[in-house]
């Protein structure tokens, strides 16, 4: 399964690969930095396991959706996506006419994948949240969607064992330590071995010696 694409709207084919991340992660990804001068250098979000995403491939269960447009002429569509950690919001308008279509005619509950940019916004509290704009929304099976919980898990695992064991090098592992002094690598590891055990229907162990069944 290809996590990148070939080509952007403006016609480059130096598009970034869009890199996965677990719905819990992605949601604490609230540092966004452009790289470059220029008004059209790409944005990335810097992940707290040490990754810099300007595109994201996300899947999980699309739960929700809703034209959230402030006047009645016009399409503003949220989705709410579940995956085993958490949840991605997605928002597409005219300028997303594709995904904005995907996401008027899907009638949750069904399996999706998104591939997008990542953004930030402040919510009613104050607090910074992430936002998906997608780029493309598609159904997807659900054996596609597990496959996509073991990839990201993987990934993210690689990553948690390299801040770990401060083996993590170069800007990226640099920029999220800075960003986020707080986070807890502990924590992303057990929601990802939570996530593998949902899928897999097993019974695991929490953090304080009790057993969570797995749905």
């Amino acid at each position: 399964m290809s996590s990148s694409a070939n080509s952007g709207n403006d016609g480059r084919t130096d598009r970034q690969p869009a890199k996965r991340a677990f719905a819990e992660e992605f949601g604490d990804a609230s540092e966004i930095f452009q790289d470059g001068d220029d008004e059209r250098s790409p944005k990335f979000a810097v992940l707290p396991t040490g990754e810099n995403a300007n595109r994201v491939l996300a899947m999980g269960t699309l739960t929700e959706t809703e034209n959230v447009a402030n006047s009645s002429d016009s399409e503003y569509w949220q989705g709410r996506v579940v995956d085993p950690t958490g949840t991605f919001f997605v928002y597409a308008g005219q300028y997303q006419p594709e995904a904005m279509a995907a996401l008027r005619g899907m009638e949750a509950p069904e399996y999706v994948a998104i591939v997008g940019k990542p953004r930030t916004y402040e919510g009613d509290d104050g607090d910074m949240l992430t936002s998906i704009t997608p780029e493309s929304v598609t159904t997807v099976s659900q054996e596609t969607r597990d496959q996509w919980v073991v990839e990201t898990a993987e990934q993210t695992l690689d990553r948690i064992d390299a801040m770990q064991a401060d083996e993590s090098e170069g800007e990226a592992a640099t920029r999220a330590q800075d960003a986020y002094p707080e986070a807890d690598m502990g924590e992303y590891e057990q929601s990802v071995k939570e996530a593998l055990a949902q899928i897999a229907g097993v019974e695991i162990e929490s953090e304080d010696g009790g057993s969570e069944d797995a749905e």
